[in-house]
């Protein structure tokens, strides 16, 4: 890399100083096995993909065939999910592809994965909280309180024709509120946060289970009939639906992304990293894929245009019974989903700080608990007033899309260290070489990016112009890789900034 470019680009972090930040400057607790790992992953990949968009998805994109859909997902997952085993072993370091960005491709990249996670999983939490509302107020209603529209509601509505207008309501409450409580728990420590997941992970997945068995016997064949529906003036359906479907869903299996924010924390990284990763990719593959089966079958899928489609579409069978427990698991399920996410987000805050591209504030561990506090709470403010006020459609698109991104430039990144550093020790490897997998896992992201539609695309792009200018001013002149470059030219007269011994290796 020429001279202008190592500036431009700010240098790769090696992989070296990443493993001994994990091994010897982790203020962090290791408090985690792999079946915490596993539940982790369970936690936040299980939530709103199954009780909140499969039903909106089948609804306006897919119809029956949002089956392929969640298919083409776990494909591109189980790609991306053998790249980020085979980083998280090897870079056992908050931040996930942040981290992994910072390894291969530089700080410019490294700062535009790290301001898109932010992205990431403060749209996903806000998403799924107002999921959570939406399931709330079911609930309330078959005890026999109606929830009115004003606080369960936002004051906005978007659509793809139309674009924003006026909402039914003021504010998502609900939604705000358990933002606000999951934040306070995540402020008392990794290990009372995980307890708090796992409750919420078994208790929904025995509500699914049961879902799938008590529905299995009412399933009509009529209602897969078409199952690729044409497409309307209304909605797209036929291939492109399909795809559309599958970048609504994706969201969905950002279980792994985050399980790879939990490396630090974790008792042997190189062994619990791939298990919790790959084990949960697998066991919500199938679920997912058996709910599609099961909601498609037993109601049409025109039906399903809900926040609340498990539960609407078994009272709609006469299972009262059933609606409540799928309801009561709802709740359950995208409450881990919310604490997974908000647990993660401050991990990327708190690896970033750490390099100096953003304040140090957001670095402090908590003395007794041992948790980057300070991000935790200001992610939670944040995300609260986005489920309190931003509408479920554009927090679906936007999300979707920032997920994309980071398992593309994850894939890249596997490809790039496999030739720069092969040097490295890998104790857990993507099958088949340096090229397919990771080549392959970026292509069909990249390729669902394109097909999620260009206002979605739009809003990233802006989210991302905004985090550039915002490491130009900060980023850029704090942090702590170029301080390092530009102390080593200083000191060794001779030395070029290209071409610079940065900590054994040489930054070109």
């Amino acid at each position: 890399m020429t001279s202008a470019l190592r500036s431009f680009f700010g240098g790769t972090k090696s992989v070296e100083d990443f493993q001994e930040e994990s091994n010897q400057k982790n203020e962090l607790r290791r408090r985690l096995g792999a079946l915490d790992v596993v539940l982790i992953g369970t936690g936040d990949i299980i939530g709103a993909g199954i009780f909140v968009i499969t039903g909106t998805a089948a609804a306006k994109y897919a119809g029956p065939a949002i089956i392929i859909s969640f298919l083409i997902a776990a494909v591109a997952c189980a790609f991306a999910g053998l790249c980020y085993a085979e980083m998280a072993a090897m870079i056992p370091v908050s931040g996930s592809a942040y981290s992994y960005a910072y390894a291969s491709g530089g700080e410019v990249l490294a700062w535009i994965i790290g301001w898109d996670l932010m992205l990431e999983y403060l749209v996903g939490s806000a998403l799924c909280a107002q999921g959570w509302s939406a399931y709330l107020k079911k609930f309330f209603k078959y005890c026999g309180v109606t929830l009115g529209p004003n606080l369960t509601n936002t004051p906005w509505k978007w659509d793809a024709e139309n674009g924003f207008s006026a909402g039914d309501g003021y504010i998502d409450l609900p939604a705000l509120l358990v933002v606000a409580i999951v934040s306070v728990v995540l402020v008392v420590g990794v290990r009372q946060s995980a307890n708090f997941n796992h409750f919420f992970v078994v208790f929904k997945l025995a509500v699914i289970l049961l879902f799938i068995v008590a529905t299995w016997a009412h399933i009509d064949g009529k209602n897969f009939d078409p199952f690729f529906p044409p497409p309307s003036e209304k909605h797209e359906y036929g291939v492109h639906g399909i795809f559309l479907a599958t970048t609504q869903v994706f969201f969905a299996f950002i279980g792994f992304d985050a399980v790879a924010n939990t490396a630090q924390e974790t008792h042997n990284p190189a062994r619990d990293m791939p298990i919790g990763i790959l084990g949960s990719l697998v066991l919500c593959t199938f679920l997912y894929i058996m709910v599609c089966v099961n909601l498609v079958g037993i109601a049409p899928y025109y039906t399903l245009e809900t926040a609340a489609p498990l539960a609407q579409a078994v009272e709609n069978i006469g299972m009262k019974w059933l609606s409540v427990a799928t309801t009561i698991g709802a709740l359950a399920g995208l409450t881990s989903v919310i604490t997974v996410a908000l647990m993660s987000q401050p991990r990327v805050f708190y690896s970033m700080s750490r390099d100096g591209l953003l304040p140090q504030a957001f670095a402090k561990v908590h003395p007794k608990f041992k948790t980057p506090y300070i991000t935790t709470i200001t992610t939670g403010i944040v995300c609260a007033l986005m489920s309190g006020f931003v509408p479920l459609d554009v927090l679906n698109s936007m999300s979707s899309v920032g997920t994309l991104l980071a398992f593309a430039i994850v894939c890249i990144s596997v490809a790039i260290l496999r030739y720069t550093r092969p040097d490295v020790e890998r104790k857990f490897k993507v099958p088949g070489g340096p090229l397919l997998v990771p080549v392959l896992g970026a292509a069909i992201s990249l390729g669902l990016i394109i097909q999620s539609g260009g206002a979605s695309i739009l809003r990233v792009v802006v989210w991302m112009a905004i985090g550039l200018v915002v490491y130009i001013v900060y980023g850029r002149t704090h942090s702590v890789l170029r301080h390092k470059h530009d102390a080593a030219a200083h000191i060794e007269p001779g030395t070029t900034k290209g071409d610079v011994k940065v900590d054994g290796d040489i930054k070109a």
